[in-house]
């Protein structure tokens, strides 16, 4: 039998460091966070791609 493979938390680190355009419940998040709309926020992903440090910085310069 395979030994099971060891639980880390760098796949939970970078997914946090994304924001899934495509998920509402991300998008719905990162538009309260920032207090912009939902299509403000997909724009900007499509825009500077799905870092969220990126995504930030877009939303904040508006």
């Amino acid at each position: 039998m395979a030994k099971a493979k060891k639980q880390t938390a760098r796949g939970r680190k970078q997914d946090r460091a994304r924001v899934a355009g495509g998920q509402d419940y991300e998008v719905n998040y990162e538009a309260k966070k920032t207090r912009r709309s939902a299509s403000a926020v997909k724009k900007a992903v499509k825009k500077v791609g799905s870092s969220r440090k990126k995504v930030e910085s877009k939303l904040k310069r508006r």
